[in-house]
């Protein structure tokens, strides 16, 4: 069974002068995540990018998964966080980084670097929950 996020957190990143806001939350539906992944964007209306990538298991037990890289260059942003959120078994999680650039190009590999550090040190914020075994993580690096 895959694991989730007892608590929603952010974590904030900075890296060569871009600011990555990274935030993880539980969420229950595609349609909860677009809901989140639009304030969010509302509420960073300045922000260079909002990248993202959810993975939620609906009712019937289908896995939805999905990714966006913002304008970022391809799979440098959204399929990183994807990879990430497979990687520990999360599900009805989204991952939501939202980046203002600072000046500086990173390059693909440290788009890649930048964008997954900031969802880990936001995941290291949270409670993991693993439902087999109703287990809970607290800070645990993942």
């Amino acid at each position: 069974m895959p694991n989730t996020i007892a608590t929603n957190a952010t974590a904030t990143l900075i890296e060569k002068k871009s600011k990555f806001i990274a935030s993880i939350y539980k969420v229950t539906s595609p349609q909860e995540a677009v809901n989140i992944i639009n304030s969010t964007k509302k509420e960073h209306k300045k922000a260079t990018h909002n990248v993202y990538a959810y993975i939620i298991q609906d009712q019937d037990g289908q896995i939805i998964s999905k990714y966006s890289d913002d304008k970022e260059p391809r799979g440098t942003a959204g399929r990183p966080i994807l990879f990430l959120l497979n990687q520990n078994n999360l599900c009805n999680t989204l991952a939501i980084v939202t980046r203002y650039f600072g000046g500086t190009k990173l390059g693909k590999g440290g788009l890649i670097r930048a964008y997954t550090k900031s969802v880990k040190l936001a995941q290291e914020k949270t409670i993991i929950f693993n439902k087999t075994n109703h287990t809970r993580r607290a800070n645990h690096v993942l």
